[in-house]
């Protein structure tokens, strides 16, 4: 589980990222899955895109895509969601230490 302080730092890194991924009218499938968790292995945050065609709400899709592989649901915004999860190989995002306040 991440912290607030470390929540809002990774939404500022995926302030920058484009969208890797679509969810449309096929909604969110294995393969899909294998590819978000692919790419999560490889960038450790990442940004997705709801289209309207999906029939999933940003919120239900982020959920359900965290649950099935285990990531952290950083923001799910109007369409766009962004995604975390550390790498298991190459760690590269630095989290900040969560701290007394």
């Amino acid at each position: 589980m991440i912290t607030t302080k470390q929540r809002a730092y990774l939404r500022g890194l995926a302030n920058d990222l484009d969208p890797i991924f679509q969810i449309g009218k096929n909604g969110i499938e294995e393969n899909f899955l294998k590819q978000v968790e692919d790419a999560l292995e490889a960038r450790e945050i990442i940004k997705l895109k709801v289209l309207e065609n999906s029939g999933l709400e940003t919120r239900e899709a982020s959920d359900y895509i965290c649950e099935k592989i285990g990531c952290e649901g950083i923001q799910a915004i109007g369409s766009k969601i962004v995604l975390f999860k550390q790498s298991k190989k190459k760690p590269k995002i630095e989290l900040p230490k969560p701290g007394k306040k």
